[in-house]
């Protein structure tokens, strides 16, 4: 059983009230366990149930599952209920125990065998539930945090002014108060200016960004984790859709491996007490889980279309003799049959007119007619440039 003090984890805030700060500093024990409630009340929303007996709130035994890492389901005054306890006995030839100790002073007080008068039922392979995955990245938001707090408090501190004397330190005290009243103020003498000391101090605020973009890599990789698609840019600029898609493949393994586990021993559960319960992912797994296997069953059709469009058609074999072949059985192959439609297209071409051919007589007239036009135009030519040259003179 995972060692995490649980104390106020239940019920309600406001009766087990913290502050944040204590003794003028961060309480990083309350802010951990503030994260780590938060991280386990958003995974209440990751699996359905269909068919629990009312004695088994589909919450409580999440809990015990996601903290504990397993749950008992065990038939207590003839009514189901789901318990927490710690394993014993002598072990199996897997070397797993078969007995499960239950100390429950409202429930029972019993040492159940496994698979005998009880189900035991895993979140993961291992049992470790999700506290531990929780514990290690809540802790570094909450580093994180208390970083940023830090450095946010520090950017308030611009520039350092010192004075020599009193009389210099209560002008500048009085200077700065007329700033921030929205009032401008005027510096009189020298001797007040020689008397401050200005140091500017290095921009503290440009720290806040790396820390941010830390931030979110905590949260980012805490998501994958979980099986949600939360992508950290860390190049600062846009990125594609490609490149917010690399990293899907790395977001089912574990809650794949707590369905298995959920589901297989639901189906034990079912066989040993008659029960018909069902569990699946809900919420935003479930939407991402439909979305995915839509766009695999749209691969998978146009993976198809295309081998169809790709098949050759069949063509029998003309040679195979130990074929059963009747004549009207028989099928042309494509070059015949292409042979056959190129010559009916060429018989159905109409004969093109036959064009009449010039003797050497008309061949000779027309070069002459051709001459007589060449000179005439260069007559015509010859006298346009005579009136032009006239007019030019004149």
């Amino acid at each position: 059983m995972n060692s995490m003090n649980t104390d106020g984890l239940f019920w309600y805030p406001m009766i087990n009230f913290q502050s944040y700060w204590r003794d003028g500093k961060f309480d990083k024990g309350y802010m951990l366990q503030s994260y780590i409630r938060y991280y386990l009340a958003r995974l209440q929303s990751m699996f359905e149930y269909k068919g629990l007996p009312d004695t088994i709130p589909a919450k409580w035994l999440e809990h015990y599952l996601l903290c504990n890492g397993n749950a008992l389901i065990v038939k207590v005054n003839d009514e189901l209920y789901a318990a927490v306890g710690g394993h014993g006995g002598e072990p199996n030839e897997y070397y797993v125990p078969t007995k499960y100790v239950v100390a429950n002073p409202y429930l029972v007080d019993k040492v159940f065998t496994i698979d005998d008068d009880s189900v035991l039922v895993y979140n993961d392979t291992y049992a470790q539930g999700v506290l531990p995955l929780l514990q290690k990245y809540c802790g570094q938001l909450v580093e994180n945090d208390i970083s940023m707090n830090i450095a946010d408090i520090l950017a308030r501190a611009s520039i350092n002014i010192s004075a020599k004397d009193d009389k210099t330190k209560a002008s500048a005290e009085v200077y700065l108060k007329r700033l921030r009243a929205g009032e401008l103020g005027v510096m009189s003498e020298q001797a007040f200016i020689d008397g401050l000391n200005i140091r500017e101090f290095k921009d503290v605020a440009s720290s806040l960004i790396p820390l941010i973009e830390y931030h979110q890599y905590v949260k980012a990789s805490l998501f994958n984790e979980l099986g949600l698609n939360s992508n950290y840019n860390m190049k600062r600029e846009s990125i594609n859709s490609n490149e917010s898609q690399l990293n899907d493949d790395m977001l089912h393994p574990l809650i794949d491996n707590m369905l298995k586990e959920r589901r297989e021993g639901v189906e034990r559960i079912n066989k040993m007490f008659g029960t018909n319960i069902e569990v699946n992912f809900a919420g935003a797994w479930l939407s991402n889980e439909i979305e995915e296997q839509t766009i695999l069953d749209n691969m998978a059709l146009s993976s198809g279309v295309d081998d169809i469009g790709s098949s050759d058609d069949v063509v029998s074999d003309p040679d195979d003799e130990s074929a059963d072949v009747d004549d009207a059985d028989v099928k042309i192959y494509p070059d015949e049959a292409e042979t056959e439609t190129e010559v009916e297209e060429v018989t159905d071409v109409e004969p093109e007119t036959e064009v009449e051919e010039e003797t050497p007589t008309q061949l000779v007239d027309a070069l002459e007619a051709l001459n007589e036009s060449v000179e005439e135009l260069t007559e015509a030519i010859s006298e346009d440039e005579s009136e032009v040259q006239e007019d030019a003179e004149t």
